[in-house]
């Protein structure tokens, strides 16, 4: 008996090529095989092995990198279609669903493109993200990772994988090379995977910046993550067209205090854009009521803020272009703004 070998009246030919090499004892069951033939097909000199618990592998060499994604993933599962045969000529053939399970960690670092993440086959160890609740202990190469809270996961290549910056927050956390955090994170901005404040908000959630050498990372994080948007910004007044404005400038009233600094100004419209790079840390809320205070400062004084997120400039640049040319336009419509002293900063 073999992996292509009917198990039953049930056959096998309805799952994709890895899920009929990777099946659970239940999945075999479903398909007619009993407890007692699974063991005798995974004794130590038989055509099977017993994998993880509860997880069987229909041959008997090493299993490659995509067995192993499906093997912890069905050992970590609470599968809800195991077993149930389509019917022939169905166009979709069945795959099993993983439940409440998502890879995550540097496997699902390396499963996004992360060129940074090791290779799937160095990785001795796969972490699953599972409900906090779930009776389950790591073993073998399966890691199991407990969260209070399951994020929604993204299909990747068949699999289901969390989140960019979940899953370098759990890789993080395994991390003690302070290089190793640092071209993770700078590869999850600059590569375009996620915006530097989804990140800091998960490595904040997993209490990870108590580290000083994941502060030092997301130090350089931010610092990369605003250059990026301020080149975006860059583009976006030359490539729809808005007037020029002047760039990284301070407000000051005539002899007055400091009003703030802004990352474009349009003197004669008295429009100001301003990017919101905040990252979520401890003291957020003090730092939107800072936010807050100088835009409502400034509003007073006759002139119109303009908040615009890196993620926003990322994924609908034309439409806050539209939104600064409505700005622009309206000012004909104001008073005039209170004089103010533009300073370079």
């Amino acid at each position: 008996m073999n992996h292509n070998t009917p198990l039953s009246p049930r056959p096998l030919s309805h799952l994709s090529e890895v899920h009929r090499r990777v099946l659970t004892t239940a999945q075999l069951r479903a398909h007619g095989v009993p407890a007692a033939e699974v063991n005798e097909q995974c004794r130590p000199d038989g055509p099977w092995q017993q994998f993880l618990p509860g997880v069987v592998l229909l041959h008997s060499g090493p299993p490659t990198g995509e067995e192993r994604l499906h093997a912890v993933l069905l050992y970590a599962a609470r599968e809800r279609t195991a077993g149930v045969p389509v019917q022939p000529g169905a166009e979709e053939p069945h795959r099993p669903v993983y439940a409440e399970t998502m890879l995550t960690g540097m496997a699902a670092l390396t499963l996004h493109g992360f060129t940074s993440a090791p290779e799937l086959a160095s990785l001795k160890q796969l972490d699953v993200l599972v409900p906090r609740m779930r009776r389950l202990r790591s073993t073998g190469c399966a890691r199991i990772v407990r969260t209070a809270s399951l994020p929604t996961p993204q299909q990747v290549k068949g699999v289901p994988v969390a989140p960019v910056p979940r899953a370098l927050a759990d890789a993080v956390a395994e991390l003690s090379d302070a290089n190793a955090v640092r071209w993770l994170l700078t590869e999850a901005v600059r590569g375009g995977h996620c915006e530097p404040a989804a990140v800091v908000r998960e490595l904040n959630n997993a209490k990870l910046l108590s580290r000083p050498h994941v502060v030092d990372a997301v130090d350089s994080l931010l610092a990369e993550g605003r250059a990026i948007a301020e080149d975006r910004l860059y583009r976006m007044v030359s490539e729809y067209g808005l007037p020029d404005p002047v760039w990284n400038v301070d407000l000051r009233l005539p002899g007055g205090p400091h009003l703030g600094g802004l990352d474009a100004y349009w003197p004669e419209q008295a429009v100001a854009v301003e990017l919101d790079t905040r990252a979520p840390r401890q003291d957020e809320d003090a730092l939107w009521s800072e936010y807050a205070r100088k835009r409502e400062h400034l509003e007073r004084l006759g002139i119109t803020v303009v908040h615009i997120t890196p993620k926003k400039l990322r994924d609908a640049m034309e439409q806050q272009a539209a939104v600064v040319r409505t700005a622009l336009m309206a000012s004909a419509d104001r008073d005039p703004a209170a004089y103010v002293v533009v300073l370079p900063r």
